[in-house]
């Protein structure tokens, strides 16, 4: 009867190692592939429901880019900005689409000479993109994902 209980305890005991080996070995191989996977670009990128999901990863690149910048250009002509400077502005619009193709604005870079001539320019150039029609996020390992995007909006002199 000893000889059973000690038998029964070298297997629990052997056991456990055994389950503990296992989950050491799966926690390698995950960090293992989480070294490889390249963080810094998508699967598939954001993208307009007017776009077509099922186009090459470069298209959906190209009209998600033309649809942006497409609506960028029909908002922002609607206002008169008006640098009086003799050179031309660029202005860096910072803004995340978060993993329900939400919108948010980071940052937006300007020089001092254009937030005192224009103060209002980060409120419209804000609600041009809060204006944007709806987005799918950005997809990475079939997971959505936050991406971050810089615009740069070059501002003329008259």
């Amino acid at each position: 009867m000893k000889r059973v209980i000690y038998f029964l305890v070298l297997i629990l005991i052997s056991s456990c190692s055994f389950f503990d080996s296992k989950q050491k070995r799966t926690q390698e191989l995950i960090n293992e592939e989480l070294r490889h996977i390249d963080w810094n670009s998508v699967d598939s990128y954001p993208f307009f429901y007017s776009c077509d999901e099922a186009v090459t990863k470069d298209q959906q690149k190209i009209c998600f880019e033309e649809t942006l910048i497409s609506h960028f250009e029909e908002t922002l002509n609607d206002f008169e900005f008006t640098l009086t400077d003799k050179e031309s502005e660029t202005v860096d619009v910072i803004f995340v689409i978060d993993t329900l193709g939400r919108i948010r604005v980071s940052n937006i870079e300007k020089n001092v000479l254009v937030l005192d001539q224009m103060p209002e320019f980060d409120g419209v150039v804000t609600q041009s993109l809060k204006n944007l029609p709806k987005l799918a996020p950005a997809i990475k390992r079939g997971i959505p994902v936050n991406t971050k995007y810089r615009i740069p909006i070059q501002l003329k002199t008259n």
